[in-house]
């Protein structure tokens, strides 16, 4: 596609285009298809559609190791907008698209693969940012109780820098997760009796059993 003349592209336009082509993830045919931009009103076409959104939301997430999707960010970003075909989804549309993750299936969600994060204020009214739950955290649980069985960490006592970004998690999938999200992880190893959290904020520690 040739590029517009300078003086009529802005700049945030030439940064979303050059985003779009640096991304490494691939799209599935559904991206480059118009009508998948605009949430249908047949109920079962829409849920289709959702589910559709839920699994690519999840899938880019994964492959860029992201676990929070910040709304008004992601709007002008390759996941929401194809430049390309110059369609993107509104912002009632993500919304709608995240609520239907949060849901579990049995009440016709997409079984609970995003969690809305509370406002500072605490009241959680303003649906700007969501965790994407690629994996859940009782599935990251298992994932570091696997790690830990392999390489013999039991008994072993490490920070959360060293678990999140040592060289003992090396090649890990987890690699790089928030802190917050770690701490989801491990609660469900606690809860097994396969670990202890301790320490302040900034400087927690986890010792595996």
């Amino acid at each position: 596609m040739a590029s517009l003349p300078q003086s009529t592209t802005s700049p945030n336009a030439i940064s979303r285009s050059r985003l779009q082509k640096a991304d490494s993830f691939p799209f599935p045919p559904t991206y480059s298809f118009p009508p998948f931009y605009t949430l249908q009103p047949t109920l079962l076409t829409r849920t289709s559609q959702l589910a559709k959104w839920s699994l690519l939301i999840q899938r880019y997430h994964a492959h860029h190791h992201r676990y929070r999707l910040h709304i008004p960010t992601a709007l002008s970003s390759p996941l929401f907008h194809n430049a390309a075909i110059h369609k993107r989804l509104s912002l009632a549309s993500v919304i709608e698209i995240v609520n239907y993750m949060v849901k579990a299936e049995k009440d016709g969600g997409g079984g609970q693969r995003a969690e809305w994060i509370a406002t500072a204020a605490g009241k959680g009214s303003e649906k700007t940012e969501a965790w994407v739950w690629w994996k859940k955290p009782d599935e990251w649980a298992d994932v570091i109780a696997a790690w830990v069985d392999r390489t013999g960490q039991k008994g072993v006592v490490l920070t959360f820098w060293e678990l999140l970004n040592g060289d003992v998690v090396k090649g890990e999938e987890w690699l790089g997760m928030e802190d917050e999200v770690l701490a989801r992880c491990l609660a469900g190893l606690v809860k097994r009796g396969k670990a202890q959290v301790f320490g302040e904020e900034g400087e927690k520690g986890v010792k595996f059993f």
